[in-house]
């Protein structure tokens, strides 16, 4: 089995993806967790890791309905994206991230 390598993007205002940035190397999933402060930012990231070659991301529930729209177009069908989705998220007060980052 080879492995895949996929990626886990997450959103908070303070983040630096520059720094919040990890790879979990395992045998089956290579998984790389970027901490991104906006959309923008999300975008460009999720474009930088289809080019590492990540062909899986999947978004945390800070990201909105527009919020994950905005990363598939990024990635122009080079990765699938998949979302976590919370309607209100508890760490953003109870507000979509379309609310905080759109």
């Amino acid at each position: 089995m080879s492995t895949v390598k996929a990626a886990f993007i997450y959103v908070a205002p303070e983040n630096d993806y520059t720094k919040q940035k990890v790879v979990i190397d395992a045998p089956v999933v290579a998984l790389t967790v970027v901490g991104v402060k906006n959309y923008d930012e999300a975008e460009l990231v999720a474009k930088q890791l289809v080019a590492e070659g990540i062909t899986a991301i999947e978004l945390c529930a800070g990201f909105g309905f527009e919020g994950t729209a905005r990363v598939v177009k990024a990635v122009g069908g080079k990765a699938v994206v998949g979302a976590v989705h919370f309607d209100l998220h508890p760490a953003f007060n109870h507000k979509s991230g379309d609310t905080l980052f759109a």
